[in-house]
């Protein structure tokens, strides 16, 4: 079975030729609990996400800033699995039709499998998947199975990122790249800096890909100005911290519908 880069690649097309970016929202599965997770994927895109992003909860999140460590560490602690991260993703897609990826660290595919982890991410309607700690140099076999399975490979680009090792990650990458904002972890920010538009700028200059900036994003406000110069605008803290303070589910699935919506108005407001 086929993932579906297609419908991502489409999706990507879809909102530039509408001139404006994708809101792409993250979320960690098994948060609260694995149907929860599932719930609040719905609710985001309900709220006007453009493509969602599904967390492989991991003990040691590099990227990751205390808001997605303390959902991961719950999702952990409730046994999460990445069966369940299949499911999630299947669940989700099948519900929405929305393109889902998976973010993950490298630990957790090599000891599952490359072939395995591809093969179920593509039969779960997947359309591929953002791995931030796998280096360019070290991906050819993880490229030649999500190739094989219709899966994109997103890779990660920061502000330190010399042109020519930009050249390098664009040429490997398919779907879009992301842009980190900023040097450091994951984390609503008061601005988002300068040095994002600067990145996608000299990203650009490399690829035809979508170049989609995340890290700092919170709040519509924030959302229009990135959605000013990037193709897509990736928030990830502002909805797992929207979570966490909730009082209750039900409270917390309103609260990032809702949040969703800004942020939605936000990008087409560029």
């Amino acid at each position: 079975m086929s993932g579906n880069i297609k419908l991502l690649n489409t999706t990507l097309a879809a909102t530039r030729a509408a001139d404006r970016a994708a809101l792409i929202a993250y979320l960690p599965a098994g948060f609260p609990t694995v149907d929860g997770g599932i719930e609040a994927v719905k609710a985001v895109i309900a709220g006007g996400a453009d493509i969602v992003e599904i967390g492989l909860p991991h003990s040691d999140p590099v990227l990751d800033g205390p808001v997605i460590q303390t959902a991961d560490d719950i999702a952990l602690r409730g046994g999460v699995r990445i069966a369940d991260v299949m499911r999630t993703v299947r669940e989700a897609h099948e519900a929405t039709g929305v393109p889902i990826l998976v973010m993950t660290y490298w630990n957790p595919i090599d000891r599952y499998g490359v072939e395995r982890f591809t093969a179920a991410r593509a039969e779960a309607g997947g359309a591929g998947c953002i791995l931030p700690d796998l280096p360019v140099q070290e991906s050819a076999l993880w490229r030649e199975h999500a190739d094989k399975h219709g899966l994109a490979t997103v890779f990660v680009v920061a502000p330190s990122s010399q042109d020519a090792r930009l050249a390098t990650i664009t040429a490997a990458g398919s779907g879009f790249v992301y842009a980190a904002s900023l040097m450091g972890v994951t984390g609503t920010r008061a601005s988002v800096g300068a040095q994002a538009q600067d990145l996608v700028g000299r990203t650009r200059a490399t690829t035809d890909l979508p170049v989609c900036v995340g890290l700092g994003v919170s709040n519509a406000t924030q959302a229009a100005e990135v959605a000013g110069f990037a193709d897509g605008v990736i928030v990830g803290s502002a909805f797992v911290k929207a979570m966490l303070d909730a009082p209750d589910e039900a409270a917390g699935l309103a609260a990032v519908r809702s949040l969703a919506g800004e942020l939605a108005e936000g990008v087409r407001k560029r």
